[in-house]
């Protein structure tokens, strides 16, 4: 038995680069303050998607909400395996909490119809862990999460292994169902190079329409818009037109949406800076750092 996989990932800024302009003042993330990347734990979820139509069949399809320029990490998932790709985008979906997010993803994943949807645990922007179950629970889906490994994938139920912190846990759930996906649960392919050439040339139309814009400075908006289509036209002939839907193409409510259909309100954002009070030279030599180890111990730092 094949199985059809949607793959939900996201564009994520680099948490591990952090500058005092990382956050606005209301309380979002300054995404243009930091460099973009693929969320970590979700290249472990597309990996196990890709491993499934390695071995049984099938398809995978990776869906990501965000700007236009999410498109990036959409070509990549082609690059690893991927068969298709869909960007939602939509300016009324901006400031989006967890809520609100995992309701958009939701009615884009009723679309394709799965067996399995896969995701990562969490995302590093944001570490609620909260989107992937959120979407199963309007999807009516049974949810297994923290997923370390797949013991059995069987007809209509699917036996996995999840991580439980100070141990394991083993469940069976009927599909379709939804993944939350460790990264410890493999170690994601790198780019195929034959892929690479295929795709490279894979665009959203929102960033055909910026390299059209780029390429023709000076057009009028009429000129820009039919060499735009065309542009379009010829990437769709070719398969590399990456699908891209707004919130009407996926029939969201926009109560839903956006900031009306976020509850979580950001109360007040803290910098907290942690300094030394006192520092200590420890000799690099053996002597001097079983005599650190010592210290440590003695003031109960380590046990």
């Amino acid at each position: 038995m094949s199985y059809n996989c949607v793959v939900l990932i996201k564009q994520v800024p680099d948490t591990k680069r952090i500058t005092g302009q990382a956050m606005n003042e209301d309380g979002t993330v300054n995404r243009a303050a930091l460099p973009a990347i693929f969320n970590p734990e979700d290249l472990n979820a597309l990996e196990m998607a890709i491993q499934i139509k390695d071995k049984f069949g099938g398809k995978v399809t990776v869906v990501t909400m965000g700007l236009p320029a999410a498109g990036r990490v959409l070509r990549e998932s082609l690059f690893r395996g991927a068969d298709d790709g869909v960007l939602v985008t939509d300016r009324r979906a901006a400031a989006s909490d967890t809520l609100a997010t995992s309701y958009i993803l939701s009615c884009a994943v009723k679309k394709f119809n799965p067996d399995i949807v896969l995701c990562g645990r969490q995302a590093i922007d944001g570490d609620t862990a909260q989107v992937g179950p959120q979407c199963a629970e309007k999807l009516g889906m049974g949810q297994v999460t923290c997923v370390e490994e797949l013991i059995d994938l069987k007809g209509k139920s699917v036996t996995a292994r999840r991580a439980t912190g100070h141990g394991w846990q083993e469940v069976r759930c009927k599909l379709p169902a939804l993944l939350t996906v460790v990264d410890t649960a493999n170690e994601p392919r790198v780019s195929g190079g034959k892929r690479l050439m295929k795709y490279k040339n894979a665009r959203t139309p929102a960033e055909v329409a910026v390299e059209t814009k780029a390429a023709n400075a000076g057009a009028d908006e009429t000129t820009l818009k039919k060499l735009t289509e065309e542009a379009c036209n010829k990437l769709k002939a070719k398969g590399l037109l990456i699908k891209q839907w707004d919130l009407d193409m996926i029939e969201a409510d926009l109560k839903w949406c956006g900031r009306d259909g976020s509850p979580t309100k950001v109360h007040r954002i803290q910098s907290v800076v942690l300094t030394a009070k006192e520092s200590k030279s420890v000799d690099p030599g053996e002597d001097g750092i079983r005599s650190m180890i010592r210290e440590l111990i003695v003031d109960k730092t380590i046990a």
